[in-house]
């Protein structure tokens, strides 16, 4: 399925979102095994690691998780983060064992940006939970707000070609040798080209979140992908 987002034209929005749900969803299910509610609320509850989250009702209010779904996603951060906070080197980590046979550091890095939203250089439950449940559980217009915010690099509230060559071709970088056919060097640049004069539509050289979010919305592959993984946990 990952390949054959990368051979059609206009996936390349869809892709970010199926290649975060699907590797977040592989990390959690790690915290369903021996799962005991009891157990997990009480550490979410009375947390004595570095930083502590926010009580489950708090989550539950300012998310679209059900408790139990909170105290199973809780379970996996633990497992993978005991100090209660996530850090860039970590999300490389993780990205790096989903995808071995690519670089995956420099999209795990512009992804990290995207759920630190206040940057201050960790990633905390209340993040992680707030950005997987847009991913996982938002309205389509919530997912692409959050793809622009993550295509935004420097945060100015434009997309320039530049920036979306960066993320396309981190992306690639990471898919490395999963793709088929074997992508030419190029070939993120042909591709960002297209989808960047097809999204700037007063051609003014830089592409801004109504001009992003009406690209998408218009096209069918990209609301298709978006529902994929709207039941993963």
């Amino acid at each position: 399925m990952l390949t054959t987002v990368w051979e059609t034209e206009g996936l390349q929005t869809a892709g970010i979102v199926v290649i975060v749900c699907a590797s977040l969803k592989l990390l959690h299910l790690l915290g369903i095994i021996n799962f005991s509610e009891d157990s997990v609320e009480d550490e979410l509850e009375m947390s004595t690691v570095r930083h502590r989250p926010e009580g489950l009702e708090q989550l539950e209010a300012q998310t679209k998780f059900s408790r139990k779904e909170l105290q199973i996603l809780y379970r996996g951060f633990k497992n993978e983060c005991p100090s209660g906070v996530v850090n860039e080197d970590t999300f490389k980590d993780i990205y790096s064992q989903f995808f071995p046979q690519g670089d995956a550091s420099t999209y795990a890095h512009f992804l990290f940006n995207a759920f630190d939203t206040d940057h201050n250089g960790s990633v905390s439950f209340e993040d992680f939970v707030m950005g997987l449940s847009i991913l996982l559980r938002g309205s389509v217009q919530e997912k692409l707000n959050w793809a622009f915010n993550l295509y935004d690099i420097n945060k100015d509230g434009y997309i320039t070609k530049e920036e979306m060559l960066d993320i396309m071709k981190s992306i690639y970088d990471m898919m490395g040798k999963c793709t088929y056919p074997i992508l030419k060097e190029e070939t993120p640049r042909q591709h960002v080209e297209i989808f960047f004069q097809k999204m700037d539509k007063n051609k003014d050289g830089v592409v801004t979140i109504d001009e992003f979010i009406d690209c998408c919305q218009n096209d069918e592959n990209i609301m298709r992908s978006m529902q994929l993984f709207e039941n993963v946990i």
